[in-house]
C-alpha cells in the first residue's frame, strides 16, 4: 500500500491526466468528471472492465497492464493506495518528475469552490450518498457528485452538475477524509475500521472529531453509533445534527417495519412525516434519516426531503439482483465489515420470508481478517441460514502467513452451518447443493466476489433440488 502525500501541491490546471488503476469503482468516477470538463485522460489497469470499456467508449485512452509507455506526454498522473511501490507507470512519473496526486486530491481539484456535502463512516457512506443525491435532484437542484458506487437511477457513479452543490463519499481509510473543504459533513457510523491505517480506536475516532469540527455549516451524525456517539460527545461545532432512533435525536426514526417495503416515521420538534422506501433493510430507513437531515442542513423542508428521498432506487452491489434459477435468487451486496454485512443479512431476512439464506463470504484483506474473523462467524451464523467462505481478497495488502478464509469458518460454533471453500467452482458448486426453491444465495464482500455469480448460477441449473 502506498501512503498518500499529501504535501503535493495541487495544481491551478491539469492539461491532461493519466490514472492508475482506472477501472476502479471509484477511480473510475473521477476518470470520467475529468472527461465531462474536456480534459484528455489516459489511463491503465490490470483487467479489462465494465469500467474501462466505458470510459474508453467515452474517449479515455485505456491501456490493459501497466507500462512506463502508457504515460504518454501527460502532465498529471493519479494513484490510489492500492498499487504497489513497484508500479512501472508509478516510477516512470516519478522519474520525469510528472505531477502525482493521490486520488483524494484529484477529487479536491474537481471539488475546487463548490459548497461541499461529505459523507463520511465505516458503512452506510455509498447508500447515503445516492440518497442525498436522489433527495437534490427531486428537490429541483443539479448537484455534481462522486460515489463509491453506481447510482442505479443514473447508471453512474459521478456526474458534473450545473449547481454549486457537490455532495462526495469521503473516504476516512487512509484519512484523506480530511482534505476537504466540507460544508455539511454526514457521518453515518464511527465503527472501527483501518486500524492498519490509524493504529488504535482513538486515532480513529480523533480523525472524525478534525472531520466534523472542520465542516463549515453542519455536522450531521448519528445519534444510535455508539462510536458517533464518542465522536459527537467531543464536539465543539455550533451546529450538531443528530438522527436515529435515539429519543434524544433531532431528527427522530420511529416505527420502522419491513413487512413488505420498509416503512417509517421521522420526528422533528412537533412535525411528524410517514415514509416508505423502495430498497430493503431497517437500516436503510435510518441512512435515509441521515440523508434527510443532510437536506435540511441545506435549507429544505422535511417533508419535501422525505419525498425526495423516497425515490432513490439503490446503488450497484448493494442487494443486488442477478438472477433466478430453479426458484433460488442470487444477489450480490458489498458488505465486508461485521456490521454491514449484518445490515446486509437483516435486509434479505426482510424479503425471504419463508425462505432461507445461503451467503458466499470472501473476506476482503488479511488485516481485517486477522483481526475480525470471530466477529465475522458470529454474524454470518446469525443471520445466514448456511455460509460458504471463500479465501481472502488481499486488495492492496500482502499475504499474512496464516490467514485464510479458514480463520472465519473455523470459528464458527456450529461446524454444520458453514463450508470452507477457496476452490471457487467448488464453493458455487456447495452453495447450490444447500439450496433450495425459495432461498436466497447471496455475495458478500467488496473485493471480485461477485464474479462467482456465473458459477452459482450455472450450478443451480445443473443442480436438482434437494429432498
Amino acid at each position: 500500500m502506498i501512503a498518500p502525500d499529501l504535501t503535493v501541491p495541487i495544481p491551478d490546471e491539469i492539461r491532461s491526466v493519466h490514472f492508475i488503476g482506472i477501472g476502479g469503482s471509484g477511480i473510475s468516477g473521477l476518470a470520467r468528471m475529468f472527461l465531462a470538463a474536456g480534459v484528455p485522460v489516459s489511463g491503465s489497469d490490470r483487467a479489462e472492465s465494465q469500467n474501462t470499456r466505458d470510459l474508453a467508449e467515452l474517449g479515455a485512452r485505456v491501456s490493459i497492464g501497466h507500462d512506463a509507455a502508457n504515460l504518454g506526454d501527460v502532465d498529471v498522473v493519479v494513484y490510489t493506495g492500492a498499487i504497489w511501490p513497484d508500479n512501472p507507470e508509478l516510477l516512470a512519473a516519478r522519474e520525469r518528475g510528472l505531477t502525482l496526486l493521490h486520488r483524494s486530491q484529484a477529487l479536491a481539484f474537481l471539488i475546487g469552490s463548490h459548497r461541499l456535502v461529505s459523507v463520511a463512516g465505516a458503512h452506510g457512506k455509498t447508500t447515503s450518498t445516492g440518497m442525498i443525491v436522489t433527495g437534490l435532484e427531486g428537490l429541483g437542484a443539479d448537484p455534481s457528485f462522486v460515489n463509491g458506487g453506481v447510482i442505479q437511477a443514473y447508471g453512474v457513479s459521478s456526474r458534473g452538475g450545473s449547481d454549486d452543490l457537490f455532495v462526495v463519499e469521503a473516504d476516512e481509510s487512509d484519512g484523506t477524509f480530511l482534505l476537504y473543504d466540507t460544508a455539511v459533513a454526514l457521518i453515518t457510523n464511527v465503527d472501527a475500521d483501518h486500524l492498519d491505517h490509524y493504529g488504535s480506536h482513538e486515532a480513529f475516532d480523533d480523525a472524525f472529531v478534525r472531520f466534523a469540527d472542520a465542516a463549515s455549516e453542519a455536522v450531521v451524525i448519528s445519534s444510535d453509533d455508539p462510536g458517533a456517539q464518542r465522536v459527537a460527545a467531543r464536539l465543539t461545532h455550533g451546529n450538531v445534527v443528530t438522527f436515529g432512533e435515539a429519543a434524544g435525536a433531532d431528527l427522530r426514526v420511529e416505527g420502522i417495519s419491513t413487512e413488505g417495503p420498509v416503512s417509517f416515521a421521522l420526528v422533528r420538534g412537533d412535525e411528524r412525516v410517514e415514509g416508505r422506501l423502495t430498497v430493503p433493510g431497517r437500516h436503510n430507513a435510518i441512512n435515509a434519516a441521515g440523508a434527510v437531515a443532510v437536506l435540511i442542513a441545506l435549507g429544505y423542508e422535511l417533508e419535501p426531503a422525505l419525498r425526495a428521498v423516497e425515490a432513490f432506487g439503490g446503488t450497484v452491489r448493494r442487494f443486488e439482483l442477478h438472477g433466478e434459477e430453479r426458484g433460488v435468487r442470487v444477489f450480490d451486496d458489498y458488505a465486508h465489515h461485521p456490521t454491514e454485512v449484518a445490515a446486509a443479512l437483516q435486509g434479505a431476512r426482510d424479503v425471504v420470508g419463508a425462505g432461507r439464506i445461503i451467503a458466499l463470504h470472501q473476506p476482503h484483506t488479511y488485516s481485517r481478517t486477522q483481526l475480525m474473523a470471530g466477529e465475522f462467524a458470529q454474524v454470518l451464523e446469525e443471520h445466514a441460514d448456511h455460509t460458504v467462505v471463500l479465501d481472502v481478497y488481499g486488495a492492496r495488502e500482502d499475504p499474512i502467513p496464516g490467514v485464510t478464509g479458514e480463520l472465519v469458518s473455523s470459528a464458527f460454533r456450529d461446524a454444520s452451518d458453514v463450508s470452507y471453500e477457496p476452490d471457487w467452482q467448488r464453493a458455487a458448486e456447495r452453495a447450490a447443493e444447500v439450496a433450495e426453491p425459495g432461498d436466497f444465495i447471496i455475495t458478500l464482500g467488496c473485493g471480485n466476489v461477485y464474479l462467482i455469480i456465473p458459477q452459482v448460477l450455472e450450478a443451480l441449473r445443473g443442480e436438482a433440488p434437494r429432498n
